[in-house]
């Protein structure tokens, strides 16, 4: 492929959820030494990784999978699939004949609020949206390095070591689509875990209702706790838990259900997780680069360079202003934060 070659020098700046904020994107890349070349963005000595999630809710969608598609077909940066991109292949791809349903994501009014910017976006540009769809089957679901790893929302490595097995490589192709469709089987729980992460049941009639309005049974849980002991050890979403949830003692089925991520395993990055808090590693080895941009928070990124112990200080960003409501997602130059 022509572009950028590989080198074992190379930095990696690993880049958080996206979501249509193709300006605040620019502003990132240029700002981390990014120009373009050749109308692409690209760098000397280092590559752009995206951790998933370029769709949905903001502003400048279509801009946004152009300027992204353009850098990883060039060389200069990488992607990971995050659960939008998945969901966009199963809103737009018919059930199969016999399956008792006429999509594979359901036409539902939340299913359809999610996706209605994009297909809005692409009104006057199907064609283009169908390349794209094509294009999210070429996007791997995990970059696995030497010195660093990548998914959208959670490292199982067992669940990958066995995709792997199944796959022959890090792509799904339309039949584990079409499989991933039963949330019960293989391909369900390999897309499930990795792009939306691990959870836990509520106790036994409770239900949580998140800022986003949806009623919820489950909570989601770190895949990387050490020797948790209660709910609150291990939960891990936006919306906290009642006090008197939090509190509760893990049962041995529940800590069963739990997976974990070794400290001496390569650093590891997600998205996916809507973080509000000053930018720092999770752990010293995992890392959530997600920071809200959409919802006028920050778009990230961390400065990779081998090291094996990740440092708040690699971490950079641009904070996402309400400028004005024809480019909610343009910073203010006063706004924008050099690190």
């Amino acid at each position: 492929m022509a572009g950028i070659k590989h080198t074992a020098s190379r930095g990696y700046d690993i880049i958080g959820d996206i979501h249509g904020c193709a300006n605040t994107l620019a502003m990132l890349l240029e700002q981390m030494g990014y120009s373009k070349v050749n109308g692409v963005y690209q760098h000397r000595r280092r590559q752009a990784v995206f951790i998933g999630d370029i769709i949905d809710r903001g502003p400048r969608i279509r801009e946004a999978l152009h300027l992204v598609r353009n850098m990883v077909e060039r060389g200069s940066a990488r992607i990971v699939m995050g659960n939008h991109e998945y969901n966009a292949l199963g809103y737009c791809t018919r059930a199969r004949a016999g399956s008792g349903k006429t999509w594979l994501r359901e036409h539902n009014p939340r299913h359809d609020r999610l996706i209605r910017e994009t297909l809005e976006q692409f009104e006057a540009y199907p064609h283009e949206w169908n390349d794209f769809l094509e294009w999210f089957y070429t996007i791997p679901l995990f970059i696995e390095e030497e010195d660093f790893r990548a998914v959208h929302a959670c490292w199982d490595d067992e669940l990958i070591q066995k995709f792997k097995q199944v796959q022959g490589g890090a792509c799904i192709d339309e039949d584990f689509l079409h499989a991933s469709a039963a949330i019960e089987s293989f391909a369900g729980q390999v897309m499930d875990t990795l792009l939306r992460g691990t959870d836990l049941r509520l106790p036994q009639g409770m239900k949580i209702t998140g800022r986003d309005g949806y009623v919820r049974e489950f909570f989601r849980t770190k895949f990387w706790a050490d020797n948790p002991h209660t709910y609150a050890d291990v939960v891990f979403q936006p919306d906290p838990l009642p006090p008197e949830v939090a509190g509760r003692v893990l049962s041995e089925d529940e800590r069963k259900q739990l997976i974990s991520y070794p400290l001496d395993a390569p650093p590891v990055f997600v998205g996916h997780y809507w973080m509000d808090s000053e930018p720092a590693p999770l752990k010293s080895n995992v890392a959530c680069i997600d920071f809200s941009a959409v919802k006028y928070g920050r778009l990230v990124a961390y400065r990779m360079d081998g090291e094996r112990e990740l440092s708040p200080d690699k971490f950079v960003w641009v904070n996402v202003a309400r400028d004005h409501k024809d480019s909610p997602d343009y910073p203010t130059s006063e706004d924008s934060v050099a690190r």
